[in-house]
């Protein structure tokens, strides 16, 4: 059963989130030779396991495995699946996994790939293809959309305002940042700040920031987007950058050393709190811990 989100609600909590899904994934099913995402329809006890573990970790915000699954990012990648039933599975398994737990669902979409800026696309396709995933994952039953890991500014404005229109759910807009001299900008060079400013202005109701470069690296970033607007922060950065072992990246970070970094973004305003990238349900069960235990008065 759906749980209605109010993002305003949050605006002076800490609430935590889950961790990585494709990493993990990979990770455990390695050598793995399908998309991550296609495992909502090929291996779905796979998907449900890791959103029960997220679960029991703590997390009160399960993003679906639904990243890439849109019409063009699929076509980049030559994939043939059938984007409206993988996001409605995607949706329905994470629903089905959480149960009657007081958990949000939150529908995870993501960057067609397409730079708009040098046409790489018509804006008129690209806001099909995320209007087309953004109604699929609210039929699966999702209590918001997550709009992650975009680095064209121009893209999540345009995600935020379709998406909107698309489905009535709340819309969190989170980017990525891992370039400047402070980690502050995206690989376009759009300025953290600058991106929080036209995401609020655009209606999403939270913002933020995940991927990157690690939750060490990510102070700079959450404190511009903190000044720049008055929306809940979603925050879930990497734990640190992989290593390449046999072809294939490998993430070491400790939970522990996860956590020390995480505290300081959590002191500088962020709301809903979790890991991108090589997060797994130990990270995310020391993380709800020690939020568990430091709760804002």
């Amino acid at each position: 059963m759906a749980m209605k989100l109010e993002p305003a609600e949050y605006r002076d909590e800490v609430a935590v989130a889950d961790g990585g899904w494709s990493t993990i994934l990979r990770e455990r099913l390695h050598p793995l030779r399908d998309l991550p995402e296609g495992l909502c329809l090929r291996q779905p006890e796979a998907v449900q396991s890791l959103t029960r573990e997220y679960v029991q970790a703590g997390a009160r915000f399960i993003t679906t495995n639904s990243f890439a699954l849109n019409r063009l990012a699929l076509q980049a990648r030559g994939a043939r699946e059938d984007v409206r039933a993988l996001n409605r599975e995607a949706a329905r398994l994470a629903r089905q996994a959480v149960r009657n737990s007081p958990v949000h669902v939150v529908g995870s979409m993501s960057s067609t790939g397409r730079i708009l800026g040098v046409r790489e696309a018509a804006d008129s396709d690209v806001a099909d293809a995320l209007t087309e995933q953004a109604r699929a994952l609210a039929e699966g039953g999702v209590d918001a959309i997550v709009l992650e890991t975009f680095f064209e500014l121009a893209e999540a404005v345009l995600a935020v305002r379709v998406v909107k229109d698309a489905v009535r759910l709340p819309v969190i807009a989170s980017m990525s940042f891992d370039s400047g001299p402070q980690r502050t900008r995206t690989l376009m060079g759009a300025e953290a700040g600058e991106c929080a400013a036209r995401l609020t202005e655009a209606g999403a109701d939270m913002v933020g920031c995940n991927c990157g470069a690690g939750a060490s690296e990510a102070l700079p970033a959450v404190v511009a987007i903190r000044a720049a607007t008055d929306r809940p922060l979603w925050v879930k950065p990497n734990v640190g950058l992989p290593l390449l072992e046999e072809g294939r990246p490998v993430y070491r970070e400790s939970p522990e050393d996860f956590l020390a970094a995480m505290r300081p973004l959590i002191d500088a305003g962020a709301n809903i709190v979790g890991g991108c990238c090589g997060a797994g349900p130990e990270h995310i069960r020391r993380l709800a811990a020690w939020v568990a235990a430091h709760r804002r008065d």
